[in-house]
């Protein structure tokens, strides 16, 4: 059996970033850092500091039935709102990948997705809150693999755009009107 750091997913990660003139430090856990919580707690970092790479879909050429990948780097907390990243894609039909799809058009199964490194090109949105810290730590291929990284060379990595697209978060200090919440 090969050691953790030497999984082909890892080794992914590490050959995409030295492609761009990138080393990175890899560290492998030997509990998951599949959640940004769990991710988080492993480094010892805010959970804002950890970037959740989500796979969503948009309909391909009208000819086929391909689906169009569009990978979120997203900053831990944040939820990404659809409406948003339709507006920022030009894409009005986008979705949520399923865990299915998410580990056909990148390679990777959901909780380890990597910003890079992917089996085919993914056009990639980061989340501007990434770029309020000096450090965050994205998933390097595996369910229990990380990499700090800086938000501007983590752009550069994923040839990234940066643009908002999370939800509104209400202030953390007041409650929601309930007149305004939406259920579901």
């Amino acid at each position: 059996m090969s050691e953790p750091d030497e999984h082909p997913g890892i080794q992914r990660v590490r050959e995409a970033a030295a492609r761009k003139g990138v080393t990175l430090e890899i560290r492998v856990f030997g509990e998951s850092t599949h959640t940004a919580e769990e991710a988080a707690a492993a480094v010892g970092a805010e959970i804002g500091q950890i970037v959740k790479s989500l796979v969503f879909v948009a309909p391909g050429d009208s000819d086929t039935t391909e689906l169009d990948p569009i990978l979120c780097l997203v900053s831990g907390p944040n939820r990404v709102d659809l409406a948003r990243l339709a507006a920022v894609t030009g894409e009005k039909d986008v979705r949520r990948a399923t865990a299915r799809e998410a580990n056909e058009l990148t390679g990777f199964s959901i909780g380890g997705i990597p910003p890079i490194g992917h089996s085919r090109p993914l056009r990639a949105v980061m989340d501007p809150d990434l770029g309020r810290f000096p450090v965050v730590w994205a998933a390097a291929g595996t369910p229990s693999a990380v990499f700090p990284v800086s938000p501007a060379t983590l752009r550069t990595l994923a040839n990234a755009t940066v643009a908002p697209l999370a939800e509104d978060q209400p202030p953390a200090d007041r409650e929601p009107d309930s007149s305004s919440a939406q259920s579901g």
